[in-house]
């Protein structure tokens, strides 16, 4: 007899030596049997520290995990949408191992409930019948209409979060977004294999049916301004959840050979290729050898996509920590491992090398850590004489990404680019502008910017029914 607290289940995925040769999701999800067989794992315990302690947006986590052990699993799915917007894209993307898994009982003895798998079976099983015509999904989330109207900017986790809870507040709610394709990181900047179009589509779709529009193509400062949405556009409130899309470079020399390409335009290039062979060889034309920047989740997203790039040869991780700092999640290390992506730890490019134009290799040196800061950082130290060169014919950069709030007339942004708001509220120092996600932050997590969005909403749904809002809303 298998022992359910400490073994777990498993989800069943593609082998490594198949999954590299193409784009299909890596991880084929739960089937009722294993779903039913993790939820009774859960302890469904007093303190549920998985939903207080881990879960931004408050998923009631043990009550759907108990519709699941009871097989009313489309009660499950309607506990979480009380909470959440994106349950099929968290339960891919979220990392579960720092937020719900990581604060689960089970964890401390053996293997935590498999709480994002459990989210995406609930999610997926209610799509499927949606489309198989067996559940209908609501015309309008919309209680009590207002009569007002309220504009997000951005249609990426923060402001996607931010218009459900709005619309369900009885909102009338646009989200404006510069792309043709609503979803910002979420549908440019993860590859399919980890979250396929069709999984992203339909909850977006859904949003849309419950009654929030869409206006896509509108870049706020050159379509839209802030004086325009909260002037002759009739809104009575802005919420900013336009992240951070504008890549950061490495800052050395060589830069600006062809080959160079930030891993954010490298995967909108790799997306919009789809699964087609032939426009897949072309999103890195003549591509053979990659080295990827970096050690976050977006370098990972970057190598594992290059290693499915039809020519591609050779692909490396440069990271100038080591394996212990990297911040990536610990299952995309060790997936991207399995499909054979290279780890050059304690090393750091100094410049990129090339010939007519093109490149042709990277000159890296070796770095060694140094004792631990006051915060309790080691700090990456050169190693004299310890120079060389990488040979490689393309060069990702995936160090991260800025903001662009330079364009905000009248909301303050700091050093770093990002706007300045009140921690409480997330009320900026314009009056009826609020702002929350990435563009605050810097890049943290989708769900963190899901919990940023909703803390929003309630705030602009205080500021609208009281006219402003005085002191810390709660």
């Amino acid at each position: 007899m298998i022992n359910l607290s400490t073994a777990g289940t498993r989800m069943p995925m593609q082998a490594p030596e198949e999954r590299t040769k193409n784009l299909n999701e890596v991880a084929e999800g739960f089937t009722e049997e294993m779903a039913v067989r993790e939820a009774l794992r859960c302890l469904q315990c007093r303190e549920h520290p998985c939903m207080t302690e881990g879960c931004p947006v408050s998923n009631h986590i043990p009550d759907f995990i108990r519709k699941i052990t009871e097989g009313e699993y489309e009660e499950a799915y309607q506990i979480l949408m009380e909470t959440t917007v994106l349950p099929a894209v968290c339960g891919r993307v979220c990392p579960k191992y720092l937020q719900c898994e990581g604060n689960c009982v089970r964890g401390e003895k053996g293997r935590p409930v498999a709480i994002g798998a459990l989210e995406r079976f609930v999610a997926d099983l209610h799509r499927r019948r949606v489309l198989a015509g067996e559940l209908q999904e609501p015309v309008s989330m919309e209680k009590d209409p207002t009569g007002k109207k309220v504009a997000v900017i951005g249609s990426g986790p923060a402001g996607l979060a931010c218009a459900k809870d709005l619309a369900s507040a009885g909102y009338q709610v646009t989200i404006f977004d510069r792309a043709e394709v609503p979803g910002g990181v979420l549908a440019y900047g993860i590859p399919s294999f980890r979250l396929p179009d069709e999984v992203l589509s339909f909850e977006i779709e859904g949003l849309a049916a419950a009654g929030v529009q869409f206006e896509a193509g509108k870049e706020l400062g050159k379509d839209i301004t802030l004086d325009s949405l909260l002037g002759e556009l009739g809104f009575s409130a802005v919420f900013l959840g336009n992240g951070t899309g504008s890549p950061m470079g490495l800052g050395i020399p060589g830069t600006e050979l062809s080959g160079v390409i930030s891993a954010a335009d490298f995967l909108d290039r790799l997306n919009t290729a789809g699964g087609d062979e032939k426009k897949l060889a072309e999103v890195l034309p003549g591509a053979k050898t990659i080295a990827i920047i970096g050690g976050g989740n977006v370098a990972m997203d970057a190598c594992r996509s290059a290693v499915r790039i039809p020519g591609v040869e050779k692909v490396s991780v440069i990271y100038r920590r080591s394996v212990l700092e990297m911040p990536a999640d610990p299952a995309e290390l060790a997936e991207a491992t399995e499909e054979g992506v290279e780890f050059v730890y304690l090393t750091a490019p100094l410049k990129v090398q090339g010939e007519g134009g093109r490149v042709t290799g990277l000159l890296c040196q070796k770095m060694e850590l140094s004792e631990p800061d006051a915060s309790g950082r080691r700090k990456p130290v050169p190693v004299e004489g310890s120079d060389h060169v990488i040979p490689v014919d393309v060069v990702i950069e995936a160090i991260g990404s800025r903001s662009e709030n330079h364009i905000l007339d009248g909301v303050d942004v700091n050093e770093r680019g990002l706007v300045v708001v009140d921690p409480q509220t997330l009320a900026t120092g314009r009056e009826g502008v609020f702002a929350g996600g990435d563009t605050v932050t810097g890049p943290k997590t989708v769900i963190a910017a899901m919990g940023a969005g909703r803390k929003a909403a309630r705030a602009i749904d205080h500021y609208l029914k009281k006219k402003g809002i005085n002191g810390a809303y709660e």
